[in-house]
């Protein structure tokens, strides 16, 4: 999301919003302002919060947009006018359309328009993973919570997501399952290196795309994300995955746990 925000901000800074076009019906999570109001101003810039994308706009108004799991973004010149299946929404400028759409049959992206004094979804979100804050709640929290639920929680660290997470404790050597309260301050201090060294890396690699985000399927970006059954990178070790209803973990048995394979949730009971 932070190399998305980059290009739309070399994309769209500077120029003014000729069209708002409102493409899904139920993604709109905001009723003031209304889209009308976006139209002639001009784009201050655009960054990234947590896994927002904000498009700020001269006189403090801002265009939240959140993907979700399958939202893609998509850049076209000249812009359309069509309402592609799965359409969240469009920002036409300077000849240049902005898409938001969401592949799959699930709706959860969605946008806001905020006004100068609303933070909306952005206050509660925690510190993101380069602040000193974060830093300082590794070092000194005893959390129970598992360390993959711990670092998805948006509102202690923002911007870390299932994907980053698997790898993020695959690098660390960190079972899933264990909890930072269980941590010692080696282990605490290895975990934020791997939290550092694994979103640097991801940052450096997603910088050479270009355009927006429109691939249907990203997974080939994360090291053991999504690869359960294949040889792990370090160990060669046959990677194994702890399956749930909306989401998958997928570890090394030799690099994470021992040698322990951690039980599907399907199962009645969990081996740690």
């Amino acid at each position: 999301m932070q190399a998305l925000a980059e290009r739309l901000d070399a994309l769209l800074a500077g120029t003014a919003i000729e069209r708002v076009d409102a493409l899904g019906f139920t993604a709109l999570k905001t009723v003031e302002p209304t889209a009308d109001a976006l139209v002639g101003r001009s784009v201050a810039g655009v960054r990234r919060r947590g896994k927002f994308v904000v498009v700020e706009l001269e006189g403090g108004l801002r265009v939240l947009v959140h993907l979700s799991q399958a939202g893609r973004v998509d850049v076209e010149r000249p812009p359309k006018a069509t309402r592609p299946r799965g359409a969240v929404l469009r920002l036409v400028g300077d000849g240049t359309g902005v898409l938001v759409r969401e592949h799959g049959t699930q709706r959860k992206a969605g946008w806001w328009i905020l006004g100068p004094d609303d933070d909306g979804p952005l206050a509660t979100l925690g510190p993101e993973p380069d602040d000193i804050a974060f830093t300082a709640l590794v070092r000194t929290d005893d959390s129970p919570r598992r360390l993959h639920t711990w670092l998805r929680d948006q509102h202690v660290v923002a911007g870390i997501g299932r994907g980053y997470a698997d790898d993020i404790l695959h690098r660390a050597r960190l079972s899933p399952f264990a909890t930072l309260g269980s941590l010692d301050a080696d282990r605490r201090e290895v975990l934020l290196d791997a939290v550092g060294t694994v979103l640097a890396g991801a940052l450096e690699s997603e910088r050479q795309r270009e355009g927006g985000l429109s691939e249907a399927k990203l997974g080939d970006r994360f090291a053991v994300h999504g690869r359960w059954g294949q040889p792990c990178p370090r160990c060669r070790e046959t990677m194994r995955r702890v399956s749930y209803e909306s989401h998958e973990i997928t570890y090394c048995p030799r690099c994470q746990t021992g040698g322990r394979e951690l039980a599907d949730r399907r199962l009645s009971r969990l081996l740690r």
